[in-house]
């Protein structure tokens, strides 16, 4: 059977179970199965296929019907601009969490020498895509979970970013590792009686540790609130994710603690996402 044939049966597989995207899936699924990219998938429709790797397709397609995400299966999602790795362990990157690499990269210099905490660290992607910006600042992140660590590593390590990042498992109350002119977190931010209603590729599948943020979804919002305000110097810049509905409690909670609100970023679907601020004054 060849590529275009087999993409075929995949697409009517996943468009039966009301897939989004069924096309661009198993095209994704199939060039993890034959090692190639997906241009050489789309590009090569004609080319006959092992049956042993067809098989193989089909089990991913199961699997991918039953909701379980792309990003899992093939074990890389994109983001800014590289691939990491990813599984069941760690949260899939969002699109709309580069915007806060967008923010670092616009409130600090090219050459500045800077360091920089990222709190819930997950893959690493938010942390190491700075440290691919910012050639100069040097890196830590810290996450409750030993297995994400162990991804932030490997992904440290394929990017080259040893040198300059450091991963610690640590609940964030008890991490008291040095002063940061940048901390970034995105916290679990969605309340847990509103986790049943995200799309069941999240919450079948997705950790609930990097998801459910506990009463109102503040939970860790203000543990990581206050330890970032014993962390980082004074003038630092903090750049938080939020949920849409929690901007006016946050920004209190900010400005208690010494935090000056710079802006508020809209994410693709126009709803608060991010609240940029710096720390004006310290206890």
């Amino acid at each position: 059977m060849n590529i275009g044939s087999i993409l075929n049966q995949g697409f009517k597989k996943l468009s039966c179970s009301n897939i989004r995207n069924a096309n661009l899936d198993c095209e994704l699924l199939l060039s993890k199965i034959i090692n190639k990219d997906r241009e050489y998938v789309v590009l090569n429709l004609k080319e006959n296929i092992d049956k042993k790797y067809i098989n193989f397709f089909y089990d991913l397609i199961e699997r991918r019907k039953k909701g379980e995400p792309v990003a899992y299966l093939i074990n890389k999602k994109e983001f800014w601009k590289e691939t990491f790795y990813v599984d069941k362990n760690v949260l899939i990157p969002r699109p709309d969490t580069e915007h806060i690499i967008e923010e670092v990269i616009k409130n600090t210099y090219k050459d500045s020498k800077l360091h920089i905490l990222d709190i819930g660290t997950g893959s690493g992607c938010i942390l190491l895509s700075i440290l691919k910006e910012r050639k100069n600042f040097v890196g830590t992140g810290i996450d409750i979970s030993k297995k994400c660590i162990k991804i932030s590593k490997y992904n440290a390590n394929q990017f080259n970013l040893n040198n300059r990042a450091k991963f610690y498992i640590s609940n964030v109350d008890n991490f008291l590792i040095g002063k940061y002119d940048v901390v970034v977190s995105n916290p679990p931010y969605i309340e847990n009686l509103s986790l049943k209603y995200l799309d069941r590729d999240v919450v079948n599948f997705e950790p609930s540790l990097a998801l459910n943020g506990g009463r109102g979804g503040f939970s860790e919002i203000i543990r990581v609130v206050n330890k970032t305000s014993t962390l980082i110097k004074k003038n630092g810049l903090f750049i938080l994710e939020i949920g849409y509905n929690q901007k006016t409690k946050v920004i209190k909670m900010l400005k208690t603690k010494g935090f000056y609100i710079k802006k508020i970023l809209k994410d693709y679907s126009n709803n608060d996402r991010c609240i940029i601020s710096t720390r004006i004054w310290i206890h």
